[in-house]
């Protein structure tokens, strides 16, 4: 999409294909942070809980820039026009999310076994907007069941590498899928 142009030449369709081609539809983010939740079920297997949610929450601060390395090594750009609003929705999610941190925390300081269905309802929540930036409502069924998972683990007092690895294997399906679906809009568009 070219910056000079106006944004308003520019339709709401328009700005989420370039999001879908930018981002792969987002699936590659995905995968990224399917990786981090499993190396968080790892630590929390060989470590600790304390540590497994440390290593979340470091492993969370590398997802966007692995993200964008792995996005160039397929050859896209992993960003968008300076006059894409979707850009500025998903940095809105960014910040919802990063100021949902310390609610997560709080709930681990109360019942630490509750920490990582707490994450899942939170990352479940933000993945429902990409629905609306990539134009995609595979995001819908994405945040749906991680959010349906954490709330399932919390009621069932899951183990909490489970609550890990189920994330993880979320993460990675929907990212196979997400990248299934771009090449199918990007076949459209």
């Amino acid at each position: 999409m070219d910056d000079a142009r106006s944004a308003s030449v520019f339709t709401s369709d328009d700005f989420q294909a370039e999001m879908r081609y930018a981002y792969r539809g987002g699936g590659p983010g995905a995968l990224v942070s399917g990786s981090v939740w499993c190396v968080a079920g790892c630590v929390c297997l060989a470590g600790s809980l304390q540590q497994a949610i440390w290593a979340l929450f470091i492993g969370g601060m590398l997802i966007h820039p692995l993200s964008v390395l792995l996005l160039k090594l397929l050859g896209r750009p992993g960003t968008q026009s300076r006059g894409n609003p979707y850009g500025a929705l998903a940095i809105a999610s960014t910040i919802w999310m990063i100021l949902m941190l310390p609610l997560a925390y709080g709930v681990a300081l109360w019942r630490i076994e509750l920490f990582f269905p707490a994450m899942l309802l939170v990352i479940g929540g933000r993945y429902l907007v990409f629905s609306t930036i990539y134009g995609m409502r595979l995001y819908w069924a994405f945040g749906a069941a991680l959010a349906l998972f954490g709330w399932a683990l919390s009621v069932a007092h899951g183990a909490p590498a489970l609550g890990a690895f189920g994330g993880a294997a979320i993460e990675a399906v929907f990212g196979i899928a997400l990248l299934v679906a771009e090449g199918r809009h990007s076949d459209m568009d």
